[in-house]
């Protein structure tokens, strides 16, 4: 059964190369939770947004680092229904579309996923460095402490975008994670 949280929170393309040892290194890699009595989640690791992308954190996992230079990729590019799920290269990408596109890039995802199903996707639960958000209308992700969302954007503005909150109020979604992350 999936843990459901409360938060105020296919198709193929172009194979994108990740580094062999980007698996290997979520076991190894380190972070520091916010407060020594916190858990070690996605959302206590201190990645940075400068001058509107995401900075990982210097300890984290080359897949992680990956993930989040995909999302700096299309950060910014409009909303699109149904963007990132006939093709990785779009205009523009959708909420999971989006997700899907940065899951990809560091082979944590062989094709794109509707929201819906990323419900029953991977492994059940908060990720210590990714944690996917969905439910059958919505999918962001937090990673390494910053929320990846096409939500809550500002007025004028829409698409994928990074949110230093972690809350999403559109909820209930189920908490999912890649294994090892």
């Amino acid at each position: 059964m999936a843990a459901v949280f409360i938060f105020g929170a296919s198709s193929s393309g172009a194979k994108r190369q990740a580094k062999p040892e980007a698996k290997k290194a979520a076991v190894e890699a380190t972070c520091e939770p916010a407060s020594a009595d916190a858990p070690r989640t996605s959302a206590t690791c201190g990645a940075k947004i400068v001058d509107g992308q995401a900075v990982a954190p210097a300890d984290a996992p080359a897949a992680v680092k990956a993930v989040i230079a995909a999302a700096n990729e299309i950060d910014g590019r409009p909303y699109q229904l149904g963007g990132g799920h006939a093709s990785w290269i779009s205009h523009g990408y959708d909420c999971s579309g989006s997700v899907s596109y940065a899951l990809h890039a560091a082979e944590l995802l062989p094709a794109a996923m509707v929201s819906g199903e990323f419900e029953d996707w991977e492994a059940n639960g908060l990720g210590r460095w990714i944690t996917v958000y969905a439910n059958v209308h919505h999918a962001y992700m937090v990673i390494a402490g910053l929320r990846y969302d096409t939500n809550d954007d500002p007025e004028g503005v829409n698409g994928p975008r990074w949110h230093a909150d972690l809350e999403n109020a559109r909820g209930p979604y189920v908490a999912r994670h890649p294994a090892n992350y």
